[in-house]
């Protein structure tokens, strides 16, 4: 049986969309006659936001767990001196002087294996001693790990592949600035041109990276759902006493989310007696909209719910029991969330495909344009039949309106859609392991 080494920084306990595509590597490889090793640091999740990820480890020994799925090893992690002020301060205090470790460690790390990360470096390359393995697949961010796999590479003969479930110096999202932009360009063409191979999750992230990597041969293996997690909330039903919409993760600059805010103000102002809820899980800005419900859409105070991060699993079982999905347009690539949401097999309801409006913040602020006209959210939900494509906030309103009809007359919201399972996370395991066994033969 091949052995695949998995360098994966996000990976569970820790909450992070991120992990669950090498959760799911480990889970499944075996079945498919890889075994796979995975190399992650340890989380210990003690405050549920942001500040877990620079807190420190559980142990300060490296630990192994073994399973019928394969290995894991959970390296120590021990925050550096700007995490440290972090935790200990706040984010108000010491500004500058995180930032200036912060860049340096930015810097530095791909030259020479330093800094919080390394840990996971370290530990590889003395299990690389005794133990062999066919080839080595890092997934990023953080994308250090790919000068980790590629130095590993190197020094003990082994094919390595890179996995990018986001581009690097071509992500315009992150807040970094123009020079550190040039830095990682420079340091991206130069490791990842040693890879034996690219793997990437969308179409159009491939159409990036082939504007660096001409020669490169880049494979798409999108993300999915979970299907032992799928399976698990197959028996629970929808509530039945309140019509429930929510939404999952992330929200960007670009995202609509005032504009939705709005319509929903309208409709639940123009029908007082239809209750409806409106859930936010995991969001990364649950602050905002505190703020703009109190100053703009008061009337939605009693509507709106938010959830801090919670576990894929629990996640699941608590959006099992809402009605309607909601999907914010991500236009030329297809996001994680929606995988998850044809799983439930609840109705998605995209907002927008043609809204002035969205349009505008697309303009400004979306970072991912490029010349292609593939739109996969919209051909994935009009192939399985598992939503609605809204428009505008006139379309929107008109949704609502019938979505609240269908659930008084039913007790629920219909979702006949089909074709769903060829986007379970398994089938791409099986397709990574025929990479590993093509790579290493």
């Amino acid at each position: 049986m091949k052995k695949l080494l998995i360098l994966a920084y996000d990976f569970p306990p820790y909450v992070s969309v991120g992990g669950l595509r090498p959760l799911n590597w480990h889970r499944h490889l075996k079945e498919f006659g890889i075994e796979p090793v995975v190399i992650t640091r340890q989380w210990a999740n003690t405050h549920g936001n942001h500040l877990d990820y620079i807190s420190p480890g559980i142990s300060p020994l490296v630990i192994e767990e073994e399973s019928e799925f394969g290995t894991i090893y959970r390296t120590p992690y021990h925050p550096n001196l700007s995490n440290r002020l972090l935790l200990k301060y706040g984010d108000s205090r010491f500004k500058i002087i995180r930032k200036l470790i912060s860049g340096f460690y930015e810097f530095t790390q791909f030259l020479a294996p330093t800094g919080p990360k390394s840990g996971l470096y370290n530990f590889a390359k003395e299990y690389l001693k005794e133990n062999k393995v066919d080839a080595i697949i890092a997934t990023g961010d953080p994308f250090v790990l790919f000068s980790y796999a590629s130095k590993l590479s190197k020094e003990f003969g082994i094919p390595w592949i890179a996995d990018y479930r986001d581009p690097w110096s071509q992500n315009l999202s992150s807040k970094k600035g123009y020079f550190q932009r040039k830095f990682d360009l420079i340091f991206e063409k130069k490791i990842v041109q040693t890879s034996s191979m690219l793997i990437t999750v969308d179409t159009l992230f491939k159409l990036k990276l082939r504007q660096l990597f001409q020669e490169k041969t880049i494979e798409i293996l999108p993300n999915g759902f979970d299907e032992e997690e799928i399976v698990r909330c197959s028996k629970i039903h929808q509530n039945s006493s309140q019509l429930t919409f929510s939404f999952i993760g992330t929200i960007y600059k670009w995202h609509p989310l005032e504009l939705i805010l709005n319509d929903f103000s309208n409709f639940a102002q123009s029908h007082p007696e239809k209750a409806f809820s409106l859930k936010f899980y995991g969001t990364n800005c649950p602050e905002r909209i505190k703020e703009l419900v109190d100053s703009k859409y008061s009337n939605l105070k009693d509507t709106i719910v938010i959830y801090n991060k919670l576990p894929n699993g629990a996640l699941l079982q608590s959006l099992a029991t809402d009605n309607v999905l909601i999907l914010f347009n991500y236009y030329n690539f297809t996001g994680t969330k929606i995988y998850d949401y044809l799983g439930l097999k609840r109705k998605i309801v995209l907002c927008y495909s043609d809204c002035d409006e969205a349009r505008i913040l697309k303009d400004k602020y979306y970072f991912h344009s490029i010349e292609t006209d593939v739109l996969p959210q919209i051909d994935i939900i009009q192939k399985t039949n598992s939503g609605i494509i809204v428009q505008d906030s006139k379309h929107l309103l008109s949704v609502i309106g019938e979505l609240y009809i269908e659930f008084q007359s039913t007790g629920k919201i219909a979702c006949n859609s089909i074709g769903v399972e060829k986007y379970s996370r398994k089938i791409q395991v099986e397709r990574l392991a025929e990479i590993v066994k093509e790579l290493t033969a």
